[in-house]
């Protein structure tokens, strides 16, 4: 990427001739420039693929998209309350039309304006309609040096003003870090520590998809990890504060906020290869993960997975001061949940983070009695009944938990037990468990009102656990 041009061919792929025409008929009809702009013409410039076609006209955003949805059948839906933009979705790439914001009087004032210098790019789409011969190539307008940024992989905010205009850039700019694999420049990093208690001003849900966006990444731990520097993770996520400088038993090396970290960071190893850690099953895992919310809660769970310890540390003086989380895991259920409805999670989303968060001591407990003797059927199906369909996340995220506990109290060969455990686990679920739920049930509801008399209740669901459970004792 190199240069102040970008191809027409390029801009002209882009839009496709369909769209292209009915921007051309538009432009004449609403009058006003046009211009391709932010993230659009990024990832053009990086040889990326746009996720969306970003627009940007002086004013009546609202008005342009309108229009282009009628005229190509599609649906235009507004951004934002108070702000004049919108997007068409149609067969096509999601257009976004947004205006000149914050007093704006040409493309360069609004480009000064925006966050970063990597997404303060446009293009103006003008010769692409013009009764002239179309050039080969497009300038690009880059009032804040934004491609020299681009060649050097950094994140430059657009200057002070950026973070006080709207502090949900404070996030962005991590955000965009991870997403682009760009490094923070050191001056942006600086401001963002100073002005990190901003971020608690933006809409939960706003924060929400900004920490998805940054845990979907391949560098999620350590950009997380520049977040806590900055002091921005803790105004987000106050709970991991107190795993700061908290000590561990001897089967950890690292601190409880630190072990977090790591277990993010062993999250994103075992997503990356399931079949190195799992070799038995490796087939299910690929299939659990499959589903990218399926990783993303996955890394959630990694990385809060410990959040009870602060509240639950006892040193047991009778066994040599030895450090203690009992019901670390229930406690750290209870705060993940906290966390998710203040970041307005889905419900679903926060029972599933919540109880991997809850279970995941399990594993590691049945894996001490293993390597006592073996794990009896009952405990089995008790643990497959308790987790349902969660159970192969639950043992990816005891793998990533292993992995980032590298005390030298450790068991040595935790990964393969884990793998072991995981494999008969399996071998009960498919011989006993499946079996019998494909089969006749024993006995129904309609059997207890019959021939016992019972009234129907919630009792009726107990009893026909428990002889669902016995039957596959068997």
């Amino acid at each position: 990427m190199k240069g102040t041009v970008i191809k027409t061919d390029k801009v002209r792929r882009l839009l496709g001739e369909r769209l292209s025409a009915e921007l051309a008929t538009l432009s004449g009809g609403l009058s006003g420039p046009v211009y391709l702009t932010g993230g659009t013409v990024r990832d053009l410039l990086l040889e990326r693929e746009p996720a969306d076609i970003d627009l940007t006209v002086p004013t009546g955003a609202r008005r342009w998209a309108g229009a282009l949805s009628r005229a190509v059948h599609g649906t235009c839906v507004p951004l934002g309350r108070n702000e004049d933009a919108a997007r068409v979705v149609w067969q096509g790439p999601d257009v976004d039309f947004s205006a000149f914001r914050l007093g704006a009087a040409t493309i360069d004032q609004e480009l000064v304006r925006r966050d970063i210098t990597v997404n303060s790019l446009a293009v103006s789409l003008a010769d692409l309609w013009s009764d002239r011969p179309v050039p080969a190539t497009l300038p690009v307008l880059d009032p804040v040096a934004g491609l020299a940024d681009l060649e050097a992989c950094r994140i430059r905010m657009t200057g002070p003003a950026s973070f006080r205009d709207d502090p949900l850039r404070l996030l962005r700019v991590y955000r965009f870090a991870a997403v682009l694999d760009f490094t923070v420049e050191p001056e942006t990093a600086e401001e963002v520590r100073r002005r990190h208690k901003l971020i608690n001003h933006p809409a939960a849900e706003r924060i929400r998809h900004e920490l998805n966006c940054i845990l979907a990444t391949d560098r999620a731990d350590e950009i997380v990890s520049q977040m806590g520097e900055a002091g921005l993770l803790f105004e987000i996520l106050p709970e991991l504060r107190a795993g700061v400088g908290m000590e561990q038993p001897a089967s950890h090396h690292l601190d409880v906020f630190d072990h977090c970290l790591a277990a993010l960071a062993g999250m994103l190893e075992v997503q990356a290869d399931p079949g190195r850690w799992y070799p038995v099953e490796a087939e299910l895992m690929r299939r659990y993960l499959a589903p990218e919310k399926n990783r993303l809660l996955l890394r959630w769970a990694a990385l809060l997975h410990d959040l009870g310890k602060p509240a639950t540390v006892t040193i047991d003086e009778d066994r040599g001061g030895r450090i203690t989380f009992y019901n670390h895991d229930r406690e750290g259920a209870r705060q993940a949940g906290d966390i998710g409805r203040r970041l307005r999670f889905s419900s679903e989303d926060i029972r599933v983070i919540g109880e991997l968060v809850a279970h995941h001591m399990r594993p590691f407990h049945l894996s001490n009695v293993q390597r006592a003797g073996g794990v009896s059927l009952k405990a089995c199906l008790r643990l497959i009944r308790d987790t349902g369909g969660l159970l192969p996340g639950l043992f990816l995220l005891a793998m990533a938990d292993a992995l980032a506990g590298r005390g030298e109290g450790r068991p040595e060969d935790m990964e393969r037990e884990l793998d072991i455990l995981f494999a008969r686990i399996q071998e009960v679920r498919r011989s006993h468990v499946e079996p019998v739920r494909r089969g006749t049930p024993l006995v129904t509801g309609r059997d207890l009102i019959e021939e016992l008399g019972l009234t129907p209740g919630p009792v009726f669901r107990e009893i026909l656990d428990r002889v669902e459970a016995a039957h596959m004792e068997k």
